[in-house]
């Protein structure tokens, strides 16, 4: 690896913090990344998995006042990330690495469209709850469990734009503005990071030196997401992602 390389790998897990923190869509900066560097999508994707972790940890630290009183609901939906983190590592690892290599193009365009469309999704979540005329009561029912495990298998496989994922299933189930909902988000996306991580370490092949650079940044912007987070011009860094995946799409595409 030369050292221009480390460089561009610590600045995009800077960037990818920042907005897992923020939105949760950070694996669309360090994946095509690391795609572009040249290194096998699988080996990248488990790589920036295990890199992100220390990110989420501190972007849920800095948002932490806004899990005040949802302490019930969220222990709740922390293992149906863990299962659902759980069997989207498990699934990567044991599918034909090809089967990843023919998806991620996909995955990519589909987080793409996933990022653009946050704002009119945010939107609509907020309008279907006025209409309903939820004051924001936490819900962790049984229908709650299974979409968030569902966003954890996701997280688990691939996991850009799960944050977005995540926005929206918390948006519908507790209620409240979603900026509101950043630090539970990072919980659960953290949670399916996490379990996802100790399993690739345990049975599959981590290039260390990619995952202590990423870890590196994202710790980074993990802090300065959850800290200066709500400052950001939301719509420049959406463009920028949205921009990032497409261009990651269209070179898997053409490869």
């Amino acid at each position: 690896m030369s050292p221009v390389d480390a460089v561009l790998i610590v600045v995009a897990g800077i960037g990818a913090g920042v907005m897992n923190a923020v939105v949760g869509a950070g694996t669309l900066v360090t994946f095509p990344t690391l795609l572009l560097l040249g290194y096998p999508p699988v080996l990248a994707n488990v790589s920036n998995t295990v890199g992100l972790v220390p990110g989420s940890v501190m972007a849920s630290i800095g948002y932490r006042a806004t899990l005040r009183g949802r302490g019930p609901v969220v222990r709740r939906l922390v293992g149906a990330a863990t299962l659902g983190g759980l069997t989207g590592a498990a699934l990567l690892v044991l599918l034909p690495g090809r089967a990843f290599d023919a998806i991620v193009p996909w995955l990519l365009v589909v987080a793409a469209v996933l990022a653009a469309l946050q704002p009119r999704i945010a939107a609509a979540v907020a309008t279907r709850r006025a209409a309903r005329g939820d004051g924001g009561a936490a819900s962790g029912g049984t229908l709650v469990f299974v979409l968030i495990a569902l966003t954890g298998v996701y997280g688990g496989y691939f996991g850009a734009a799960q944050g977005v994922m995540l926005l929206v299933v918390l948006g519908l189930a507790l209620g409240g503005p979603l900026n509101e909902l950043n630090g539970v988000k990072n919980i659960l996306g953290g949670t399916a990071n996490l379990v996802a991580a100790l399993l690739f370490i345990a049975i599959s092949d981590v290039d260390w030196t990619v995952a202590g650079l990423v870890a590196v940044g994202a710790t980074i912007g993990g802090g300065l997401g959850g800290r200066y987070g709500r400052r950001l011009s939301s719509s420049a860094l959406r463009a920028l992602l949205v921009t990032i995946a497409v261009v990651a799409a269209a070179v898997r595409f053409v490869s």
